[in-house]
């Protein structure tokens, strides 16, 4: 666990870099600028530094950030390798949104059961990938051995056993009732025989919610226990309300016009393009 420090700086970054890349702010522009508002005191600026970096030579931030396995958990590489793949459907910005509310989340007293459901809940309703993404799950220093091997379990039954039940099984209400049933029936009553991680309330609310859709579940869970909700994906938004967006377009059409325009007289001037040569092709002063 980093410092509470590091994940309220996290949740800055992650929400800041949204509201740029949206107002059209380029993503190596928007990380740089970030870098030098977040608190010094902290390890992000150098991590921002690192994913720069990373950002200029190959152009993704996933990379950057599973190398640095210390700073950023597997599951925030995961959210934003998904979100840089050039066939996923899966948008930049609710990832980063994803990402925020869990540092967020983190920074306050985050409680393993929220952080596994709440994690969950982001790949079911964001379709990603069961197998690669509760392996991500699962990599964090929140969870212990138990923690880890019953989210493989879940792993593996995941689309053949509803997770209301995986949860209701795991915890006290469920050996409570199993108690009262014995009782009633003159059969011996046995104790929990697998680690309960999950409290009475949860267990009450998932028996509550067995065989209906699980959002109502995560939706219980958020009311009842203040458990964090997953962001909902936010439509794109129109080039006409992005200003800086739609000017970086004109530029580079305006650029596209005259090179058109060189090559229909007789062919394109290429020295322009050499920096040498930059003050001799510079436009004359106003006034």
């Amino acid at each position: 666990m980093l410092d509470r420090e590091e994940y309220i700086e996290q949740a800055y970054l992650f929400r800041v870099l949204a509201e740029r890349i949206t107002a059209g702010v380029a993503a190596q522009e928007a990380l740089a600028a970030i870098g030098q508002e977040v608190l010094a005191t902290s390890k992000l600026p150098m991590a921002i530094d690192y994913l720069v970096g990373e950002l200029k030579l190959v152009g993704t931030l996933s990379t950057a950030m599973s190398r640095l396995p210390h700073y950023f958990s597997a599951f925030q590489t995961f959210v934003m390798r998904q979100a840089e793949e050039e066939a996923g459907r899966f948008d930049i910005r609710t990832a980063l949104a994803i990402l925020e509310r869990e540092a967020t989340y983190r920074a306050d007293q985050p409680t393993p059961q929220g952080l596994f459901l709440y994690r969950f809940e982001c790949l079911s309703r964001n379709r990603l990938e069961y197998t690669h993404g509760l392996a991500a799950v699962a990599d964090d220093v929140m969870f212990d051995k138990e923690w880890r091997e019953w989210i493989a379990t879940v792993g593996r039954q995941v689309g053949l056993v509803d997770l209301a039940d995986l949860v209701y099984v795991r915890s006290p209400e469920y050996w409570r009732r199993e108690k009262r049933d014995a009782i009633a029936s003159g059969r011996a009553a046995i104790g929990p025989d697998r680690e309960i991680l999950f409290g009475e309330k949860e267990g009450r609310i998932a028996r509550a919610n067995r065989g209906k859709d699980p959002l109502f579940f995560f939706a219980a869970l958020q009311r009842q226990l203040g458990y964090p909700p997953v962001p909902r994906p936010q439509p794109a938004t129109p080039s006409a309300e992005s200003p800086a967006l739609l000017a970086r377009r004109l530029e580079r059409l305006e650029m596209r016009v005259k090179l058109l325009e060189e090559e229909a007289q007789g062919g394109i001037d290429l020295s322009r393009f050499d920096p040498k040569n930059a003050e001799r092709f510079a436009p004359p002063p106003e006034g």
